[in-house]
């Protein structure tokens, strides 16, 4: 696939639309999580009533963080341009719905997405478990293939290897996953550039 002729695309949500905030050894600390675990994975592997606590911890984090996010460089133009030329745009996010779309409001782009084309952990597994890309595919009525994932690390990449669609990594100075990216822009005014 060449990206200029992409029509549907799908993008992680914190660290690659918005600034990377999240101090991920920190919510492990507070949560007692060991660090060499991935915290969604961990928790959903607690009893019931320890899991439940922590999520709400987790929940009530993140949405403070929600609320004061920043777009990443290029992020609002990059999607602007592609929502003004008709094609569709996609969330997948290792984050809660809820807080996708507050993010998204918070960012200024809470119109380019619709609410059903969100997904977050409660709505498909955790990346990099494809399921989610795949949801959208079916919801779209393309092949997986169709679709272009955007985000900013492995698991992005993986998640769209595992579905079969275009993988493109962003917001970092060089690729430290070559073997597993289609495609790799510094930032998202960059990725932009590519499809002129």
């Amino acid at each position: 696939m060449r990206l200029n002729e992409a029509r549907h695309w799908v993008f992680d949500m914190d660290g690659t639309l918005t600034m990377a905030v999240h101090d991920f050894d920190a919510i492990r600390r507070e949560l007692a999580i060991p660090a060499e675990d991935d915290i969604l994975h961990h928790l959903a592997a607690l009893p019931e009533d320890e899991a439940a606590a922590k999520h709400a911890w987790l929940l009530a984090h993140e949405r403070e963080l929600a609320l004061v996010a920043q777009p990443a460089p290029g992020a609002i133009s990059l999607v602007r341009e592609l929502h003004t030329r008709g094609y569709r745009l996609g969330i997948l996010t290792r984050n809660a719905h809820e807080l996708a779309l507050l993010t998204l409001a918070a960012i200024g782009l809470g119109d380019c997405f619709a609410s059903v084309d969100v997904v977050g952990r409660g709505e498909a597994p955790p990346k990099p478990h494809p399921g989610g890309l795949l949801q959208l595919a079916e919801q779209w009525g393309v092949a997986a293939n169709e679709l272009v994932m955007v985000g900013d690390y492995r698991f992005d990449l993986d998640c769209a290897r595992a579905a079969g669609a275009y993988g493109v990594l962003v917001n970092l100075p060089e690729n430290p996953w070559p073997e597993l990216t289609d495609g790799f822009a510094r930032d998202c005014a960059e990725l932009q550039s590519m499809l002129l």
